[in-house]
């Protein structure tokens, strides 16, 4: 790894992101997909960044090294000076990478997230003019999603069904816990799984969503969890994301759970008063949704919407199902962050699909505006704002990679490399 000649860091100071016109940027290429898609993907930043800018800012590209590349190069799948250089310059970019088979890490994106403790997942998603959708009405989808990334089910905490560990773990609740030891079905056939969930976790992520929609101007911030059924957990965090608004945000938010307490006290008449209020005066919108109810909604009234705050399996099959109303993960960008830290990889929200490797043929769409969401949280809206409106001329266009033309009537499919071109053409 050499550093570029020419560039600067990246730093932080008093929590804000100081940022150089010549910055020096990390990324990772990727597996399967991911060279041909950083190819296409690199062009575009640059020309929006000089396009923007007038040839006074410019990316420096720092490589290293995950996945594939790094096993070959290395014998290692995720190096520590990978880590060490995503830590240190504190913004980068990556394709996506496979999981390696047959023990050591389970996931080299999980295993990112953690050891930068990156707590936000965020996923925007939101309809481009002529992207085939399966959904009638694909242009009220404009959400994103805040799902938190080092807790629950992913924490990776599990015990093999059979293993030593496995047994000792269960004789440990039998003989302490016997309630709950008497739940478990069939003990002696089963992997046990333990799902953490804490309340500094929970406000941090929250913390992050609602400064979020302030910033942006959102809305309203939906908590989303399954706290009808895991109540000390799931249930947990949606009593916590109420009380860190009504005390650290008690000027900027109204939530569901004074709407509740004014009813109680004065009737629902009083109570939609004072939220109407509330909202007409500029205040933000808390409140909660079932996670299994919010999977229909977000199909039949994704208009209801906006900030999305939720823990990490929920996020995980909420943000996939939301992209595919607005054409799939293959243009659902995403990032990684911790907002104390400043830290933040960001990276395309699909598979490395090895079959399409080196064929010049996939959509980069995800990558590119991977990247565009960087530019943004860089502070570079203009270069970002511009890929925008290319990404959308380019679709509009119809002047389309393999996934999209077959979709849509009267389209040009072209190769990875030439939408990259379209996009420039457009900036």
């Amino acid at each position: 790894m050499t550093n570029p000649i020419n560039g600067s860091p990246i730093t932080l100071q008093n929590g804000e992101l100081i940022v150089p016109n010549n910055p020096i940027i990390p990324y990772i290429e990727g597996d399967g997909t991911g060279a041909d898609i950083w190819r296409a993907t690199v062009r575009v930043l640059d020309a929006a960044v000089a396009k923007a800018y007038t040839g006074q800012r410019k990316i420096h590209w720092l490589e290293v090294y995950a996945g594939e590349k790094a096993f070959r190069l290395f014998d290692t799948w995720l190096p520590d000076a990978t880590v060490d250089a995503c830590r240190d310059y504190l913004v980068s970019i990556k394709g996506p990478l496979t999981t390696p088979i047959g023990g050591g890490i389970r996931s080299l994106n999980v295993a990112l997230r953690q050891r930068l403790d990156m707590y936000v997942c965020l996923r925007p998603v939101r309809w481009y003019k002529g992207v085939p959708s399966p959904v009638k009405r694909p242009h009220l989808v404009d959400m994103v999603i805040f799902r938190e990334n080092t807790e629950d089910t992913y924490a990776g905490v599990e015990f093999e069904q059979g293993s030593d560990e496995a047994v000792l773990f269960l004789r440990l609740l039998k003989e302490n816990f016997p309630k709950q030891y008497e739940k478990i079905r069939f003990p002696d056939t089963s992997g046990i799984g333990v799902k953490p969930v804490s309340q500094q976790g929970t406000e941090r992520l929250v913390r992050a969503a609602i400064d979020y929609a302030i910033t942006h101007k959102r809305k309203s911030v939906t908590i989303v969890h399954k706290g009808n059924i895991m109540k000390f957990t799931e249930g947990a965090f949606r009593l916590w994301a109420y009380a860190l608004a009504e005390r650290e945000y008690a000027e900027q938010t109204y939530t569901w759970q004074q709407w509740k307490k004014t009813r109680a006290e004065q009737g629902e008449a009083a109570a939609n008063q004072e939220q109407k209020a509330a909202l007409a005066s500029g205040r933000i919108l808390i409140k909660d949704a079932i996670a299994d109810i919010t999977l229909q909604q977000v199909l039949t009234r994704p208009d209801d919407f906006d900030v999305i705050a939720t823990l990490n399996l929920n996020g995980d099959y909420l943000s996939d199902a939301v992209a595919g109303q607005i054409g799939g993960i293959g243009i659902a960008p995403g990032g990684n962050m911790n907002c104390a830290t400043g830290v933040a990889i960001f990276e395309a929200t699909h598979g490395t699909a090895p079959k399409y490797a080196n064929l010049d043929k996939v959509n980069p769409s995800a990558l590119i505006l991977s990247g565009e969401l960087m530019l943004r949280y860089m502070g570079w809206t203009e270069a970002a704002d511009a890929i925008i409106n290319a990404m959308n001329a380019a679709i509009v266009s119809k002047h389309v990679t393999y996934d999209f033309a077959r979709l849509m009537e009267g389209a040009t499919e072209v190769k990875c490399s030439e939408f990259a071109d379209v996009i420039i053409e457009n900036l």
